[in-house]
């Protein structure tokens, strides 16, 4: 396996660098897909494609077990640099060469040699939907065991340690508008102010409470009202609100709450409070076996006193969603680490690349363990 991954090495780089230079948003990875689609024709694969949707999928092999690897695709739009653009700030780059560069290594390795291998490579992931449009798609219906990977900051694994699950929290980004009444500043006993609803909007939702034995959050992270009259008291105002659970039960308790303190400010107000779920993440929900695989793997690729144990993050993923929708699916995602910092989704997120290779080999040998184990 090692000569395998240093004759890969030069075309996994080159992969990586294409990637990373050319980041598209949710949804629009036109030129991703085609360049990934095309790139692995050349390498002998078969590639489908959607008419309605960004994105791919590679099959390998036919019949029972069929092994998943799932990677995003997505990059986000921020500010670098003064500049407000697409950027590989989440690692989706360094996730979509490691699912190339563990095709490129199995197939020289002539695996799978019974079952089916599928590579998903799934759009969308930061919007929270692309998962689910694939789960829509029918293509995870014959899947037993479903991997994925995701770089760790240098806060939760050191680099070159590595992890056999990312326990990520649900999460859920809610989207709304205060319709008060605008009023003369001299006269603010004929309107609602809309900046004073918002003001008891945060103090109801910080009045929540859950078993203190589990990590939950809400909060507002987006207030915006009036304009450039200091005189005049804003009726209107757009809101954005962000919660999150450490586990699927605990957050529809606490969307349920953050949904009443609204409507109660806005009874209490008489006024109009409008509110829909933007994004949702569904929190992590791993199988043992799968975990125990991975570990067999990592422990294989780096040596046991490089492993980790599971890791609690308050991050969110949509690749839980598989495991959510479809509760046969085995699942479980990597988490390597690679020296990244400052953090993920910072502007100048930067990471150890040679931690690539060790992906792809952990990747792997966890996909070659679970067809031995279904042998």
């Amino acid at each position: 396996m090692k000569q395998a991954l240093l004759d890969i090495k030069p075309t996994v780089k080159a992969v990586f660098q294409h990637l990373h230079a050319n980041p598209e948003l949710s949804w629009k990875e036109f030129l991703t897909t085609e360049y990934l689609k095309d790139f692995l024709i050349r390498e002998g694969f078969q590639v489908t494609t959607f008419e309605d949707s960004t994105g791919l999928v590679v099959t390998i092999g036919s019949g029972k077990p069929c092994v998943g690897l799932r990677t995003d695709m997505d990059a986000l739009w921020q500010e670098v640099d003064g500049e407000f653009k697409a950027n590989h700030s989440c690692g989706h780059d360094a996730h979509m060469t490691m699912a190339v560069g563990t095709l490129l290594l199995l197939k020289k390795l002539g695996i799978p040699k019974h079952g089916t291998l599928k590579v998903l490579f799934q759009p969308a992931e930061e919007k929270g939907t692309g998962a689910l449009s694939y789960i829509d798609k029918g293509l995870v219906e014959d899947i037993d065991y479903l991997y994925g990977v995701h770089l760790r900051p240098i806060q939760e694994v050191r680099n070159g340690y590595a992890a056999p699950a990312i326990l990520h929290g649900a999460a859920k980004l809610i989207s709304g508008k205060i319709h008060g009444v605008e009023a003369h500043g001299a006269r603010p006993h004929l309107g609602v102010n809309a900046i004073e609803v918002g003001a008891q909007m945060v103090q109801a939702i910080q009045a929540i409470y859950l078993d203190p034995m589990m990590s939950y959050s809400a909060k507002l992270t987006k207030f915006q009202a009036g304009g450039e009259s200091a005189n005049i008291i804003p009726g209107n105002a757009e809101f954005s609100i962000d919660v999150r659970a450490q586990s699927n039960s605990a957050m529809n308790e606490l969307i349920g709450k953050v949904e009443h303190a609204i409507s109660s400010v806005a009874s209490l107000n008489n006024i109009t409070i409008d509110f829909h779920i933007e994004t949702e993440i569904a929190a992590a929900e791993v199988d043992d076996s799968a975990v125990e695989l991975m570990k067999v793997a990592i422990i294989d690729t780096i040596g046991k006193p490089y492993y980790v144990p599971p890791i609690v993050t308050p991050g969110g993923e949509d690749f839980h969603f598989y495991t959510l929708k479809r509760p046969s699916i085995k699942a479980t995602m990597l988490g390597l680490g690679c020296d990244l910092s400052p953090g993920l989704h910072h502007p100048d997120m930067r990471f150890n690349e040679e931690s690539i290779i060790t992906g792809i080999e952990i990747l792997a040998r966890t996909i070659i363990g679970t067809f031995r184990a279904k042998e």
